[in-house]
């Protein structure tokens, strides 16, 4: 059994339980994937699998070490790919198995790992969430970042602190989502809940570790 599968974002929905109660959940589209590549602590150092997502990408578009590794394989149009750790009792993965979507069940527990949008330079208030000053009386900080540090001692600006600046587009980490449904003729994978990223990026989905 494999560990985790990649996809793509659809977007989000909503559906309703048998006792009418409405629930936020994304569609991702998971699979077919296919594995690439077994390592082994013998030839590598340790266990993982190196997987892939199948989708359509124009020949000219892969380089020529690229091409051959995936050729090994037997894939063919996999641009997205990731590596997953494995336990004991992995040893049945090996190159050229496909991953697909019928793996998962409903009230499987997930962890969805996408890249946020990315939102540019942003302030503090937008960034930190800060409450910003007054915005009347002469405050003169409406929306400054207030104290960053003493002037006598250490008489510097530690190391860390919350200003503003690049927001977004970083790796986000959502645990423990509940999936709520699973198509195994379209390969998508319904869970509860929001996952990070714009719809259509990438993400990968990997089985609760907690």
């Amino acid at each position: 059994m494999s560990p985790g599968i990649l996809g793509k974002k659809i977007g989000m929905s909503q559906v309703f339980r048998p006792d009418g109660q409405a629930v936020p959940v994304t569609l991702l589209k998971a699979g077919p994937c296919m594995v690439l590549q077994r390592k082994t602590p013998t030839t590598d150092g340790y266990d993982a699998m190196q997987l892939g997502l199948v989708e359509f990408i124009k020949p000219n578009r892969i380089n020529k070490p690229e091409t051959g590794h995936l050729k090994k394989a037997g894939a063919e149009g996999v641009r997205y790919l990731k590596e997953f750790p494995l336990g004991a009792g992995a040893d049945d993965v090996k190159a050229g198995d496909k991953v697909l979507v019928d793996q998962f069940k409903p009230k499987d527990k997930v962890d969805v790992i996408g890249i946020s949008k990315g939102r540019g330079f942003a302030g503090l208030v937008k960034r930190h969430h800060f409450r910003g000053g007054e915005g009347s009386h002469g405050s003169m900080f409406h929306r400054a970042p207030g104290s960053i540090g003493s002037s006598s001692f250490p008489s510097r600006v530690y190391p860390g602190m919350r200003m503003a600046g690049h927001m977004g587009n970083a790796q986000v980490t959502v645990r423990n989502l509940e999936v709520i449904d699973v198509d195994t003729e379209d390969n998508v994978l319904v869970v509860k809940g929001a996952v990070p990223g714009p719809n259509g990026g990438y993400v990968v989905v990997r089985r609760s570790k907690r």
